[in-house]
């Protein structure tokens, strides 16, 4: 495929022209290419312009192709509704606009035909080469090398073209198109595959922890894998209000805003799981794909997988062990609701992902490391650029390692629903770790006298820190007199995990250990700073100028979930005289505007409607606003909320009163909202 296209900001319309290349392999009546919505003029099979029909799902080309290699082009124009995204506002001449704004596509599946003419079907593998046309100050971001970036010939300098080629085939799922304000920096891999991590300018201090291990997970999973890196070049690029954490597309992985950290919120939230996960599926998904959902598994059981190895060389063996333990609960508890089996394209993500990883941990520990790596270079070898089912990866197996039971392995683990608890445990427990910390959950069944010396051995000890987040969780409800002695202990630890435990579990701060708990408001940890905040603050109005003063260049992670909370405490303390809390409940309200992303805006919600305030109509304006939002989660919240505001007389005339000023959509929303019964 050559495709040429262009984007129209202000229609949110995407047109070009398409060249496929293709072959036919026996007599058909019809060729179809998926296209969701689009109009289509100019076709021309083997450069003679032919009759077609257009479903509205498909172009359907009946006549001018024969046998063998043939061509058809196109031009065509859609208006995606979904799959590809418009974020922030082109047309604004501030530079916050600028650097807010960002197109970005998420194929996921099926779904690339809504702004591309493409196929549905992941068993049609096709060689992209894209042209894509659009404002010189942006950069725009896609699959395989950048040939070349040339000024466009009629817009003066206003417009460049970007031309992007791929050497293989790939499904059409993982096309990709990126465009924003970003820096960039490119490394090599030990193999030398260059490297090239995406970010915002506004973010640049936030590069180095953001993509932190980045190079040590590459090399490691293409020498754990043992299969070269098979695309030549990848890329990362963070996006505003993504969909999902993150996805793989082929050379071009995209991922969510919210793993842009800084050094304090890598310990609360860090993008190196996520970063092996998507990395991993360049093999597993993107080289070698499921024929169908049914074995969807083979590519989110081996990327979750190798995400946590790559963890496990990062963080150590007694990381990954607890990992593995805090899924395999997850799993066990999930059967007993969710009855259905991993092969099964019904299956939850927590089967593809959490239980296909496990199964594979089985098959690893069973057959051994080397043993595993061999199969799984023979299954790579032999389907790449293919298309595959749970079989093909057994046999390998089999063929390898014949005494292998394949056909029960199957059996317990993709196709039964139950999650095998004691074959996990009788795995974990060869753990040194996963052994002691087992043990110190049996001692629930004891009382805190018997084990009061034993949680003191272990708070000393250099042990990994669940084995001491179980202890704080154990004696949570234990008499403050009785346990100071191993709270002080936690504290001394110095773990940010731990310490977080301590102000977790903690529901009262006793004036005696005040002055030690507010120790917690300067770990490196922005959720811990903000359960200490919040709970100092309740427990010692007295003190709250204080703390208050200290919070008050707090912002947190990209949610600001830090700020909000600050924000909200100014509104419900006494600190505050009437024009400073106008002004910082001035901020939250700004805070709920679209040009926030939906995590800020969701927490500034819920913040405005704790406040001891009245809600506004600034505010019941950007909450239905964010009814016609592309996030699913940002909608429910709002709708949800509406709903709930409705149920006040005075509420429902203010929203009545929104109607007449509102955008079309926005109208349609709230009328559905208010007509409900």
């Amino acid at each position: 495929m050559k495709g040429k296209i262009s984007i129209d900001v202000n229609q949110k319309k995407v047109f070009g022209t398409v060249n496929y290349v293709f072959e036919v392999k026996a007599n058909i009546d019809t060729i179809k290419i998926d296209a969701q919505k689009m109009t289509f003029s100019d076709v021309k099979i083997n450069k003679k312009s032919v009759k077609f029909s257009n479903s509205g799902k498909t172009l359907n080309l009946f006549e001018g192709f024969k046998k063998g290699k043939n061509t058809v082009t196109f031009y065509y124009e859609a208006f995606p509704k979904q799959t590809m995204y418009f974020n922030g506002n082109f047309d604004c001449d501030d530079d916050s606009c600028y650097n807010n704004s960002q197109i970005w596509t998420q194929g996921q599946g099926k779904y690339t035909s809504h702004w591309f003419p493409s196929f549905d079907d992941v068993n049609e593998k096709v060689i992209f080469n894209m042209k894509i046309s659009f404002f010189s100050n942006y950069n725009v971001i896609s699959n395989g090398f950048l040939k070349k970036v040339v000024p466009h010939k009629v817009t003066n300098g206003a417009y460049k073209v970007w031309y992007y080629e791929m050497k293989k085939p790939m499904s059409s799922y993982l096309l990709a198109l990126v465009i924003g304000d970003f820096y960039n920096k490119i490394i090599a891999s030990k193999s030398g595959i260059p490297l090239q991590f995406f970010i915002q300018p506004k973010d640049t201090l936030k590069f180095e922890p953001t993509y932190r291990h980045s190079k040590q997970i590459f090399d490691y999973l293409e020498k754990e894998i043992g299969f070269d890196y098979p695309w030549k070049l990848y890329k990362q690029v963070p996006v505003e209000d993504f969909l999902y954490a993150g996805m793989e597309n082929t050379t071009c992985t995209v991922f969510a805003q919210d793993f842009v950290v800084d050094e304090i919120g890598f310990n609360d939230r860090n993008y190196i799981n996520v970063n092996a996960h998507e990395l991993a599926h360049q093999w597993f998904g993107n080289l070698v794909t499921a024929k169908s959902g049914k074995h969807h598994w083979l590519q989110e059981g081996f990327a979750t997988y190798y995400a946590l190895l790559a963890e496990k060389e990062i963080f150590g063996d007694d990381y990954f062990n607890h990992q593995l333990y805090r899924n395999s609960l997850q799993l066990r508890n999930a059967a007993k609701t969710d009855t259905i089996p991993v092969m099964n394209e019904k299956a939850s993500s927590l089967s593809f992902y959490q239980k296909g990883a496990w199964a594979l941990h089985y098959m690893r520990e069973k057959i051994g490391a080397k043993l595993f790596q061999k199969a799984v270079q023979n299954y790579l070898k032999k389907y790449q650029f293919k298309n595959v089912e749970t079989s093909n990866f057994l046999a390998e197996v089999k063929n390898l390692v014949p005494n292998f039971d394949t056909v029960a392995f199957q059996k317990i683990w993709l196709e039964d629903y139950h999650f095998p608890n004691e074959i996990a445990t009788e795995i974990l427990r060869k753990s040194s770790f996963m052994k002691t910390f087992f043990d110190l959950q049996q001692l629930r069944k004891k009382s805190f006298v018997e084990n009061k010396n034993k949680f003191s051995e272990l708070l000393q000890s250099d042990l990994f820190y669940p084995i001491k987040t179980e202890i704080i969780y154990q004696i949570k409800d234990v008499k403050f007199a009785d346990k100071k002695e191993l709270l002080e202990l936690a504290l001394q630890t110095n773990d940010v995990k731990v310490r977080q435990s301590v102000a977790e579990f903690m529901d009262e701060i006793p004036l005696e250990f005040k002055s030690k708990y507010e120790t917690l408001l300067d770990d490196n940890s922005y959720d811990t700073k903000e359960i200490a905040l919040i709970k100092l603050c309740n427990s010692f109005p007295e003190s709250q100028a204080i703390y208050l003063e200290k919070a008050k260049n707090w912002y947190g992670n990209n949610d600001l979930g830090l700020r909000v909370t600050f924000l909200l405490l100014t509104q419900i303390s006494s600190v505050f005289d009437e024009n400073q809390k106008q002004e910082y409940l001035n901020e939250l309200v700004d805070y709920t505007s679209s040009k926030n992303e939906s995590s800020v805006r969701q927490n500034a919600f819920s913040a405005v409607f704790q406040a001891k305030q009245p809600i506004d109509n600034e505010v019941l304006k950007n909450l239905v606003n964010a009814t016609s939002h592309h996030k699913w989660q940002m909608t429910k919240f709002a709708r949800d909320s509406i709903r709930n505001l409705l149920k006040s007389p005075e509420y429902r005339a203010k929203f009545e009163s929104l109607l007449l000023n509102l955008k079309n959509e926005e109208k349609s929303q709230l009328s559905k909202l208010l007509n409900e019964k």
